[in-house]
């Protein structure tokens, strides 16, 4: 798929237990022109990475948050991005599209989501209507 112009910043939430699969999607994100944001990725050493986390998310245009059975099962600071990211959500206007639910795999929704429309990775066509939403999220941005 082509790179679509300018750039949209990407925070992907996941399950540390997902990371692998994470990881691949954020390099094929990056890849087709997205600025993605991932903890491994972007973190350095010696950063106060609560601090870092709370600012990508505040700064980012749309957060992707990568669901698997696993992503409600366990505890984890991604509950709290997801929260952040809520909390972001509710002072944009209704229309604007700022989070997106990325099934890895078929599981539930968790409940906070379950009113935002998600996209499937793992069915034929998903990775291209994720990129298609990311691209009308940039040209939202002027």
């Amino acid at each position: 798929m082509a790179k679509f112009p300018g750039s949209v910043t990407a925070f992907l939430i996941h399950s540390h237990v997902d990371r692998k699969d994470v990881r691949k999607l954020y390099l094929r994100l990056v890849k087709d022109g997205v600025n993605a944001w991932m903890d491994v990725e972007k973190l350095q050493p010696g950063q106060d990475w609560r601090n870092e986390i709370r600012r990508a998310l505040l700064t980012c245009d749309v957060v992707l948050v990568c669901l698997s059975r696993e992503f409600t099962k366990r505890e984890g600071y991604r509950h709290e991005e997801v929260r952040i990211a809520l909390e972001k959500a509710r002072s944009l206007p209704e229309d604007v599209v700022s989070i997106i639910p990325v099934r890895l795999e078929a599981c539930d929704m968790p409940e906070t989501l379950s009113h935002l429309h998600r996209v499937d990775l793992f069915q034929p066509g998903g990775y291209k209507r994720l990129l298609r939403a990311l691209k009308r999220r940039r040209e939202t941005l002027g």
